[in-house]
């Protein structure tokens, strides 16, 4: 998405553009394969907020279908036992309205938190009732104004944790329910990629999307993608399959064109060359792939900005089995299974699993599909059970991993219910790819917003930009959303240094 947006800015500015892209098609991690009869995304499924959102915009225009499933939601406990709606609720509730407090804590008091410190050492005093994290009034980071959760609409302020009901927090909560609160909140890890012990608090507040609503992109990402290529695909050369290997930039002071070498051997030169390729890829090629070396402002700030572990497997049925026989709308979205105990031959870790039902989506988008979200150790471990595995046994594989989960669900029969299609990603066995989803912000992380950026400013000097979800403003950032500003940014940035406007 940034390099084709980023291409569509340059060629409204009159400049001749070149597209390498190393895959057999465009669009990078923005991608659909066929499953069970109809388009899927393999990559992202959400538009993060609707506030003077693009991707909102070209949603509209492209007719592109939309949906939101509010709060509505369905849990499982420890054991698989069905958690009734009220004590889900509460469960939920006190799990959103922390993060909303963690987002307002970390916005405020970033410089004064230690770089170790994590989400889930935020929850667990909060949850404690101990005063280590009180709220302070600072003054946000710019880019960032008022904190407001904007992941799941908007949270109650406070909540009656006997009742689930808004009132006054009770606390600190017995042992028994904060444990039950810290195993929902690993819902967290699906918004990111990785654990929420794994999340750093000081940079927590980089974690926050546009405000808004969270929408689901029902009919896939299939035209928006479309509408932000076809001029690129008119106008540009564009060379698939076409891997680089080798960027070498000229000096600050010199005169001379950007060479790039490619997995063939072939090499071209260009005035200035833009690089949206992943975070991760960056990580693992630049030492190998840019003469002279990139400037240390930079490989700091790669090496220090984390990669994500975002899989999603796509389980598909004969039929949603568990509307019921008449058919009826289950009162749900997303259901959760927390810390599963009953798994232990495959899911020894008690990983949390979360999935959403599309068997909700508006006509005609809905169809009887079970959406898993994974990530981090749990991803890996699918991920590199599949590589490892003959294709003929996948389908094997996911059922066997996945049965103690949708087995739980209303009106199941193991005779009548066998999944008949799935489909999953390997984003973290994809070389392109960076071995991961997007980007992360980790314990241990310090400087994260000087690290962005650097990133964003790239080396100009040189005549290399970068751009993608992890340049993107802050409000965006691993979001499609960013992807699209991003490339826009560099694109004009190049057009101005040219003297270059648009329709030139």
């Amino acid at each position: 998405m940034a390099g084709l947006r980023c291409a569509e800015v340059l060629l409204k500015r009159g400049m001749r553009v070149t597209i390498l892209e190393g895959r057999d098609r465009i669009g990078g991690r923005l991608h659909q394969v066929e499953h069970a009869g109809r388009l899927i995304d393999m990559g992202p499924n959400w538009i993060h907020g609707t506030q003077e959102n693009p991707m909102l915009s070209l949603a509209k225009e492209t007719g592109t279908s939309l949906h939101s499933w509010g709060d509505r939601q369905s849990m499982f406990d420890e054991n698989g036992a069905s958690v009734d709606r009220e004590s889900a609720g509460m469960l939920s509730s006190i799990m959103w309205e922390t993060i909303a407090e963690a987002f307002a804590y970390s916005n405020e008091n970033s410089d004064e938190i230690g770089p170790d410190e994590s989400l889930l050492d935020f929850f667990r005093s909060r949850l404690a009732g101990e005063p280590k994290y009180e709220m302070a009034t600072t003054t946000p980071h710019p880019e960032q104004g008022d904190t407001k959760n904007t992941l799941r609409g908007d949270l109650p302020n406070q909540v009656d944790v006997n009742s689930g009901n808004g009132g006054k927090r009770i606390g600190p909560l017995s042992e028994e329910l904060r444990q039950k609160v810290l195993w929902v909140s690993e819902v967290w890890g699906a918004y990111v990629g990785e654990p929420i012990g794994s999340q750093s608090l000081k940079y927590f507040w980089l974690e926050e999307c546009i405000d808004g609503e969270n929408l689901f992109v029902a009919s896939t990402y299939k035209a928006i993608l479309e509408r932000v290529a076809k001029l690129p695909l008119t106008e540009a050369e564009v060379h698939l399959s076409t891997v680089v290997t080798a960027i070498q930039t000229p000096d600050e002071e010199a005169n001379a064109p950007v060479i790039v070498t490619t997995a063939t051997g072939s090499t071209l030169q260009f005035d200035e060359v833009v690089l949206t390729a992943p975070l991760g890829w960056l990580k693992c090629s630049h030492v190998a792939t840019f003469d002279p070396p990139l400037p240390r402002q930079l490989t700091d700030a790669i090496d220090a900005i984390a990669y994500g572990r975002l899989e999603k497997v796509y389980v598909t049925f004969p039929t949603a089995f568990w509307h019921g026989p008449d058919g009826e709308e289950p009162d749900r979205g997303f259901t959760h299974w927390t810390h599963p105990l009953y798994a232990p031959a495959t899911n020894p870790a008690s990983w949390n699993q979360e999935a959403v039902s599309l068997s909700t989506l508006p006509s005609p988008d809905a169809h009887p599909t079970l959406l898993y979200y994974i990530h981090g150790p749990c991803s890996s471990h699918l991920t590199g059970l599949l590589a490892t595995s003959p294709p003929n046994t996948h389908f094997a594989l996911l059922a066997e991993f996945f049965a103690p989960y949708y087995s739980l669900l209303p009106h199941y029969s193991p005779a009548h219910h066998s999944p008949t299609c799935m489909t999953s990603t390997s984003w973290g066995t994809d070389a392109l790819a960076g071995h991961g989803s997007y980007t992360h912000f980790a314990v241990g992380l310090d400087g994260g917003d000087r690290h962005i950026e650097r990133l964003r400013e790239g080396a100009p000097q040189r005549r290399l930009w970068f751009a993608g979800e992890h340049t993107a403003p802050f409000v965006a950032l691993g979001t499609v959303t960013g992807a699209y500003w991003a490339g826009e940014a560099v694109g004009q940035r190049i057009g101005r240094v040219y003297g270059r406007s648009e329709g030139a």
